[in-house]
């Protein structure tokens, strides 16, 4: 049975005419309490994952559960289905297993808080908040098996339950959620801090509605899902053609030796409606890298996506689902079955935002972007330090953004709305650690008209020992560049000990050893280029060489010859420019690099690690 709303909660509301400016003022009154909500958790929550990264994720929804303001669209549509208990005012929702919830989470890290928002005994609104915690208990230190199984090896899940029961905490759940975490005063102090964003939101809208009245809020937000409707039903007439068109892209590898995984998507227009079917996606895997799409997060991607490119004032929200069809295949890497292993389900969800941009720029290649989103690399590093108290840390690292149509990809940035790093004197002064380098990887973004951004190089040192664990992809397959750009260069991990032996690591591995002294190089992909590289400003190229962003070498790629001085070298540029103009041919509109035979006859060569095995459901490679 769905939720049963207590007292008159669902009771009906007057429609009313809302006239612009009003309508104007409620929607920026919505966005501000979204981010104030956003400020009040970064600045009380304890972990660096959110109080310094901002892995957290707020919206305000109508009475019904649709998202208004937010980021990843709704989560309380996949909870209202599966909760058969009585919702009250003065409740606060806490839940953390996807599979109790249509995936509208996606691993147990994230722990969810919903609210309802009562006026005069109904409800007028939601408000939510996930943020991911540094621990919640499971195999590993940060909660994130790679070898998980099943998502019982992963930590602690929680389906909803009462936080708070009309008003009153229930102090027994509180306890025994904070038993099952590593962190256990993080744990708390993060879910007050979501806890206490959320009844921000609920007081700025009986703000609103105090100076508004019911009936205007109310018909305002519907209106405000309405004027959302018919935005996207233009973009989507105007930008999805009738033809489908199909894309397909790979995670590198399970971390237990198999790989690639393909994602496949394609997509096509029905009248005002898009199809967006993943038939072809592989099985899902008997690691943790599954991803449990919900599927109107995936139309909240596809929606940010079209509104970011074509009209980025149009608000996002959750009006315009209807116009788009999301089919995922029971048993896929993307629709796994209970209880499948989802806690490092962040390649696939990274790798989904690549997909979507290839499909929706396949019709106008000038508005297309080239990969580089393609996962969140993860580090966790933890022990006891010198006076045996135990440390924990979660860090997310950044790679370089895509070359895009109007310019460069910024160079180690990330593209999480909103995520920052977690600053190096931070890191110093509460882990033993000490940060040798952060700087831009040169030549790590793809070679284009415009440029990929580059990844990041990092390298810690440890001052104590301890256990590491890295997450990360695009260490195989590179990010692929779009209209003549090329693909950017591959992540790599190498750890180095203090007599000078160097030893490769993988993208996802668990329990690493370190030792006082050790060096972890830590380098992530960059983005794939945009547009033909030997149309590149030749001056630009230089000074790029001059700043550390591009090597003497890496400037060949763009057909630039650097003189001893660091300027151009102008005939032989030409030279240069016209040989590889002649060689090439011309550009497609996708350039994935070798083929994957081809990378897996180099891998260990060029990696220093032995190339994944194919799928034992895959026939020949791919």
């Amino acid at each position: 049975m769905p939720a049963k709303l207590i007292e008159n909660g669902d009771a009906q509301f007057n429609t009313v005419d809302v006239d612009p400016v009003s309508l104007d003022i409620i929607e920026n009154a919505l966005r501000n309490a979204r981010v104030e909500m956003d400020a009040t958790l970064f600045r009380t929550a304890l972990s660096p994952g959110i109080r310094e990264q901002g892995d957290a994720f707020p919206l305000i929804a109508e009475r019904h559960g649709n998202m208004v303001v937010g980021q990843f669209g709704s989560f309380i549509d996949g909870f209202l289905k599966a909760f058969d208990g009585e919702i009250e005012e003065g409740d606060v929702i806490l839940l953390n297993d996807p599979y109790s919830c249509e995936g509208a989470i996606s691993h147990v890290n994230d722990q969810l808080i919903i609210v309802p928002v009562y006026r005069a005994g109904r409800i007028i609104a939601w408000a939510a908040m996930f943020g991911h915690m540094t621990d919640v208990g499971g195999k590993v230190p940060g909660s994130l098996p790679t070898d998980a199984a099943s998502i019982f090896e992963e930590g602690l899940r929680l389906p909803p339950v009462k936080l708070y029961r009309k008003g009153e905490l229930q102090e027994d759940i509180l306890k025994i959620a904070m038993t099952q975490s590593r962190m256990p005063e993080w744990y708390k102090a993060d879910l007050h801090a979501i806890v206490a964003s959320c009844r921000v939101a609920a007081l700025r809208v009986n703000e609103i509605c105090d100076r508004f009245g019911d009936d205007v809020f109310v018909s305002a937000m519907d209106e405000l899902l309405q004027r959302n409707h018919r935005a996207m039903k233009h973009l989507i007439q105007t930008a999805v053609g009738q033809e489908p068109v199909t894309f397909e892209d790979y995670i590198c590898d399970d971390g237990k030796g198999a790989g690639p995984f393909k994602i496949k998507c394609t997509m096509w227009r029905e009248g005002d409606k898009v199809i967006l079917d993943f038939e072809g996606t592989d099985p899902q895997s008997d690691s943790s890298i599954n991803f449990y799409l919900n599927e109107n997060m995936f139309k909240m991607f596809f929606g940010i996506y079209m509104i970011m490119v074509f009209d980025p004032q149009v608000l996002f929200n959750d009006g315009f689902y209807d116009l788009v069809d999301v089919r995922i295949p029971e048993g896929s890497l993307l629709k796994p079955r209970f209880p499948a292993a989802l806690s490092c389900r962040t390649h696939a969800l990274g790798r989904i935002f690549d997909v979507l941009g290839a499909l929706l720029g396949q019709k106008t290649p000038e508005f297309l972007c080239a990969a580089g989103f393609s996962s969140s690399p993860h580090l966790m590093f933890s022990g006891f330090d010198q006076n045996n108290e135990w440390f924990q840390l979660f860090q997310i690292g950044f790679g370089g953004i895509p070359g895009k149509p109007f310019g460069d990809g910024p160079d180690g940035h990330s593209l999480w709305p909103g995520f920052t790093n977690v600053p190096n004197e931070f890191l110093e002064r509460y882990f033993p650690m000490i940060i040798e380098k952060y700087e831009s990887a040169p030549d790590s973004g793809g070679a284009g008209l415009n440029r990929g951004g580059n990844g990041i190089h990092m390298t810690y040192r440890f001052t104590q020992a301890g256990e590491i664990s890295i997450h990360d992809d695009r260490w195989f397959i590179p990010p692929w560049g779009v209209n003549g750009g090329k693909p950017a260069k591959r992540s790599w991990k190498q750890l180095e000990r203090p007599d000078g032996t160097k030893i490769a690591i993988g993208a996802k591995v668990d329990k690493v050893r370190v030792e006082a002294g050790d060096l972890l190089h830590y380098v992530t992909w960059g983005g794939g280029g945009w547009g033909d590289p030997l149309t590149r400003d030749a001056e630009l190229v230089a000074l790029e060489v001059r700043r550390g962003l591009v090597t003497r070498e890496g400037a060949r790629d763009y057909g630039v010859v650097i003189d001893s001085a660091g300027g151009v070298d102008t005939a032989a540029t030409q030279a240069l420019r016209q040989e590889k103009k002649e060689a090439r041919g011309e550009p497609g509109i996708f350039d994935f690099g070798p083929s994957i035979d081809a990378l897996r006859t180099s891998c260990e060569e060029d990696t220093g690690l032995p190339a994944p095995v194919q799928p034992v459901w895959r026939g020949a490679a791919s």
